[in-house]
C-alpha cells in the first residue's frame, strides 16, 4: 500500500466523486480509478459501492476515510524531521546585519551558539548600509538578518524585535562636556559634531529623531562626515568633536577612559534591533506564534536558525531578570526604530494641529504626564504620522501652572486640548455643561496614586498656637481654591463641622521655583498639596497640624482632554497615553531618573523620591506611585464626600460611566 494511494482515495471518499477527485489531484478519471482499485486488491475488500453512476463508501472505506489522514501526517512529519536533519549536518547559517550590531552587540550572541552548537556552522556578513542588507535578504543571499531599522512597512521581509540597543553622545575624557550625565540635542547645536554617512543605521536615527523635535542636522553649525568608527574615534579624541552612535560601538574605548558616553534627554529610552528573514519562513512565524519558548519542545526539534533565535530569546529575558530593573519584558517601553520603507512626501502644504496641555511642573506626582514628556521630548515621538496623520504638522504648546484650577478653566473653554489635574479639580473638569448637559471633557487615564491621601496637609507657622484642626475655629487658612488641598481641607472641616466657622482665603502665585515661599502674615494657617508644603516645613518656618486630616480618602492625578481632541483625534490622545507610559518606564528603571527630575524642579533628591518612587511595589515607601489604570471607586468616594458640602451638590450629576474613557488606555496595548 502506497502514501500517494491513500491520497486518491481520500480525495475520492470526500467528494465521492471521480470526476471531481480527478480535478483536484490533476490526475486523468482512469488514472484515479486505477489507483482505487489497486488500493482494492492490495486491501482485498472493496472500498466503494458502486450504483450506477454514484458511489457510497463500505465500512472499510469509512474507517480508511476516517484515519487515512494520520498516515499524510506521519508521512508530513517524517519528511519534515528527515529536512530538520540534513539541515542540521550541513549545519550553515548565513547571516547579515549593520556595522554597529555585526561590531559590537552580536559577536557574543554567536559565540555563545557556536558554544553550545559547535558542529553548526555560521556566515556572518557586515553592510555598510541598510539597502544592502535589504537586497541580500530579498535575494536570498542570507538566512536571517539583524537591523537596528525597522522593516515591518517592507512587504518582502518579517521583522520582529528581539533585542535592545541604545544611543548615547560620546566625546573625549577630556572634553569640557565628560562631566555632564544628560543633555539635550537643542543645546548642542554649536558644537562641532562627527557622524558616520547618510547611509549609516545611526545616522538615520538620529536625523529622524531630528525631525521629530523640529531640527535637522542643517541646525547644526559644524557637522562632518566619516565613512568609518575609526575616523569617527579620531575625530572625537583628537578634535574635540561630539559623536552620536550606539552604546556597542565605542565600549573598548569607554571601558579604557579615553571617551565618555553621555544620555541625550531625546534618546532616554533604547531602540530596538530587529530579527529579519524573507516573509513566509515558516521557522521563524513559529517565533512570533510564542512556539519557541515552549518548554514541550525540544532543541533536537529545531532547525539551526531556530536555534540561534530562541538563545537570542533566552539570553534578553535573562538580561531582564539580572537587571531587575522592569518586571518583565513585556513592559519594557522603546523608541520607535525610523522604518526602512520611504513614506512618500505629501506635496500638499500641511495643515497644523495645535495641542496645548496644561501641565503642573512642580507638582511632582504629576511629573511623570508633565515635565518628563516634555523634556525627554516624548510626545513628538509617538504622535501618528501615517495615514490622515501624513500630512498633519503638529505644534505642541506646553502651558505650565501652579494649581489646577486654570487648567480646569481651560479646558472647559476649549483653550486646552489636554490637562493633568488632581483628585479635586478633576472633578470639577467633569461636571457637565449647565445649558447642553454635554460633557466638554473625558478621563482617559490615571497619572499616580496614593491610597493613604497623604499628598494634602495643613501647615502653620512655628511661633503658631494652632495645634490642631479643632483650634482653626475663627481663623482664616490660606488655601489654592479649586485644587486637591482645597478639596481635603472642605472634607476635613466637614468632618470636623467646622466649615461655616472658618475663613478660606485664595492661596496664588506660590514660588514654583526658590524657596516655595509662603506670604508668612497672609492667614492664620495654610493648606497645600506636595510638595509645597514639604518644602516649607523644610525650610524650617512652618510645622504640620498633628490631625492634619481628618477624612482621609485616597489621592490621585489623572489626565482628562477635551472631548473635541478624543473625537476627532484618538489617535493623537492614544500618543500622549504612550508618552505618559514612556515616561513612567523611564522614570522607574533609569537609576538616575529620579536626580534627573530633582535638577529640573530644583527639589531635593530625598523629597522627589519620597514623594514619587515609580511603581508600586511591596517594599515601596514614597506616597504616590505610578499607576494608570482608573480607579471608578475613589472616585465615587470622592464624589460621596464632597457633594455632601455646600456648593459641591452638583458633583452629583456626574455620570462616571460617561466620563470614563479607559478604552484609550487599552489601545496603548495594541499599537
Amino acid at each position: 500500500m502506497e502514501v500517494y494511494q491513500i491520497r486518491v482515495f481520500l480525495e475520492v471518499a470526500r467528494h465521492l466523486s471521480f470526476t471531481e477527485a480527478s480535478d483536484v489531484l490533476n490526475l486523468t478519471q482512469p488514472a484515479v480509478s486505477a489507483k482505487i482499485k489497486s488500493l482494492e486488491t492490495e486491501l482485498g475488500t472493496p472500498l466503494f459501492h458502486r450504483l450506477g453512476r454514484k458511489i457510497q463508501l463500505t465500512d472499510v472505506g469509512k474507517f480508511l476515510l476516517e484515519n487515512g489522514p494520520k498516515i499524510i501526517d506521519l508521512e508530513n512529519d517524517l519528511l519534515q524531521e528527515i529536512e530538520h536533519i540534513k539541515k542540521g549536518k550541513s549545519g550553515l547559517i548565513k547571516i547579515g546585519c549593520t556595522s554597529e550590531i555585526g561590531n559590537g552587540w552580536l559577536p557574543t550572541k554567536l559565540f555563545a551558539y557556536r558554544q553550545k552548537y559547535p558542529n553548526l556552522q555560521i556566515q556572518c556578513n557586515i553592510f555598510d548600509s541598510v539597502e544592502l542588507l535589504y537586497r541580500s535578504i530579498i535575494n536570498n543571499e542570507i538566512d536571517i538578518g539583524f537591523s537596528d531599522i525597522n522593516f515591518a512597512d517592507v512587504a518582502e521581509i518579517s521583522s520582529i524585535a528581539i533585542a535592545s540597543i541604545c544611543y548615547s553622545l560620546f566625546v573625549s575624557a577630556h572634553h569640557p562636556l565628560a562631566h555632564k550625565k544628560w543633555l539635550s540635542l537643542g543645546d548642542l547645536k554649536h558644537h562641532p559634531w562627527v557622524l558616520m554617512n547618510s547611509e549609516a543605521p545611526s545616522r538615520k536615527i538620529l536625523e529622524s529623531r531630528l525631525a521629530e523635535i523640529g531640527l535637522s542636522l542643517s541646525d547644526f553649525s559644524n557637522v562632518e562626515t566619516v565613512d568609518t568608527s575609526s575616523l569617527m574615534r579620531t575625530y572625537i579624541t583628537q578634535g574635540s568633536y561630539l559623536g552620536f552612535a550606539s552604546n556597542f560601538e565605542f565600549q573598548l574605548e569607554c571601558q579604557a577612559g579615553n571617551l565618555v558616553a553621555i544620555s541625550l534627554q531625546e534618546f532616554a529610552l533604547s531602540g530596538s534591533i530587529f530579527l529579519l528573514t524573507p516573509k513566509g519562513i515558516n521557522e521563524i512565524d513559529d517565533l512570533n506564534d510564542h512556539k519557541l519558548s515552549k518548554s514541550s519542545r525540544g532543541a533536537g526539534d529545531l532547525t539551526p536558525t531556530q536555534k540561534l533565535v530562541k538563545l537570542l530569546q533566552e539570553n534578553q529575558h535573562q538580561q531582564v531578570d539580572v537587571n531587575n530593573n522592569a518586571s518583565n519584558a513585556s513592559n519594557a517601553m522603546h523608541m520607535r526604530s525610523p522604518s526602512f520603507a520611504l513614506r512618500t512626501a505629501n506635496s500638499n502644504r500641511p495643515e497644523t494641529l495645535t495641542l496645548s496641555i496644561g501641565i503642573q511642573n512642580g507638582t511632582i506626582p504629576s511629573v511623570t504626564a508633565g515635565l518628563i514628556i516634555q523634556r525627554l521630548q516624548l510626545l513628538s515621538h509617538f504622535l501618528p504620522k501615517d495615514g490622515r496623520y501624513s500630512g498633519i504638522q503638529f505644534q505642541i504648546e506646553w502651558q505650565n501652572f501652579a494649581t489646577g484650577s486654570p487648567i480646569v478653566t481651560g479646558l472647559d473653554s476649549g483653550t486646552l486640548n489636554i490637562g493633568i489635574l488632581g483628585d479635586y479639580p478633576l472633578l470639577l473638569s467633569a461636571l457637565p455643561n449647565p445649558e447642553t448637559a454635554q460633557y466638554n471633557t473625558r478621563l482617559v487615564s490615571f497619572v499616580s496614586s496614593n491610597p493613604d491621601g497623604s499628598g494634602n496637609a495643613f501647615i502653620v507657622p512655628h511661633q503658631s498656637k494652632v495645634e490642631t484642626i479643632a483650634d482653626l475655629r475663627g481663623q482664616n487658612i490660606a488655601v489654592p481654591l479649586r485644587s486637591s488641598a482645597h478639596g481635603m481641607v472642605m472634607r476635613s472641616l466637614q468632618a470636623a463641622n467646622l466649615l461655616d466657622q472658618v475663613e478660606l482665603i485664595s492661596l496664588e502665585h506660590i514660588q514654583a521655583i526658590r524657596g516655595f515661599n509662603f506670604p508668612l502674615h497672609l492667614a492664620d494657617s495654610y493648606a497645600h498639596f506636595a510638595p509645597f508644603h514639604d518644602v516649607a516645613c523644610r525650610c524650617g518656618k512652618f510645622r504640620y497640624l498633628a490631625d492634619g486630616n481628618l477624612d482621609i480618602l485616597p489621592s490621585f492625578y489623572g489626565v482628562v482632554v477635551n472631548h473635541d481632541l478624543a473625537d476627532r483625534y484618538p489617535e493623537v490622545v492614544i500618543a500622549y497615553l504612550q508618552s505618559l507610559k514612556a515616561a513612567q518606564y523611564w522614570y522607574d528603571n533609569t537609576p538616575s531618573a529620579p536626580a534627573q527630575v530633582a535638577q529640573w524642579t530644583r527639589l531635593d533628591l530625598d523629597l522627589v523620591t519620597e514623594i514619587l518612587n515609580g511603581s508600586y511595589h511591596p517594599e515601596q515607601t514614597a506616597r504616590f506611585f505610578s499607576e494608570t489604570v482608573i480607579r471608578p471607586d475613589w472616585l465615587k468616594l470622592h464624589i460621596d464626600h464632597l457633594s455632601k458640602i455646600p456648593d459641591n451638590e452638583r458633583l452629583t450629576k456626574i455620570n462616571l460611566d460617561r466620563w470614563m474613557q479607559p478604552e484609550f488606555l487599552k489601545q496603548t496595548y495594541h499599537t
